[in-house]
């Protein structure tokens, strides 16, 4: 079976750091991105990063750019979302999921998230 499973956040003051991990099973690694998404409460999913995980090429939305990375660790199936800097605004349930490219529209194999609080 396919899985994606986020890990990693918690409660953190404004200004600190978290690194959310995406461990992954259940098919081919290289032959996928992997997406990093997050819903704030009452907001729209937005996409924050993705990576490819053939090339290490990496994609990061505007508003967290500066801030967080994303990187990959191919031997261990797993994808990291490093978030520095944090602000309340950062507060929401982030999730990993997996397309063919970072420009897709199928993404797949949502895991449960993992909830990232901020506080002022």
């Amino acid at each position: 079976d396919v899985q994606l499973q986020a890990s990693g956040g918690g409660l953190v003051q404004a200004g600190g750091s978290l690194r959310l991990s995406c461990a992954t099973s259940g098919f081919t690694f290289d032959d996928y991105v992997i997406g990093w998404f997050r819903q704030a409460p009452g907001k729209q999913r937005e996409g924050v990063s993705c990576i490819s995980l053939r090339d290490g090429k990496t994609y990061i939305v505007d508003s967290v750019k500066g801030r967080f990375t994303t990187s990959s660790d191919n031997a261990k199936k797993t994808v990291y979302l490093q978030m520095n800097t944090l602000r309340p605004e950062d507060t929401a349930l982030y999730q990993c999921a997996k397309d063919r490219t970072c420009y897709g529209t199928n993404w797949a194999d949502w895991g449960q998230g993992t909830l990232v609080t901020v506080s002022s």
